[in-house]
């Protein structure tokens, strides 16, 4: 059987999600807040986000709404 790769982004979707269900943080919580809990991988991480067209500024929430993280 053939698996799809899921990309990285979707890992971090679902850890974004689990830390807003622990309420460690909010949707409605700037994505930068959650920088420091990614420790290393945070650079790769926010490079990703930036490519995406995120900032740093944006909510948690808008990061959550994204149904797939196909690249172009």
């Amino acid at each position: 059987m053939n698996h799809p790769v899921k990309h990285p982004m979707v890992k971090f979707q679902r850890q974004v999600q689990s830390l807003i269900d622990s309420k460690a943080v909010r949707p409605s919580d700037s994505i930068w807040k959650i920088a420091l809990l990614f420790g290393s991988d945070w650079a790769r991480i926010k490079q990703d986000l930036l490519e995406f067209g995120f900032t740093m500024q944006d909510p948690l929430s808008e990061l959550l709404l994204v149904e797939g993280w196909d690249e172009d």
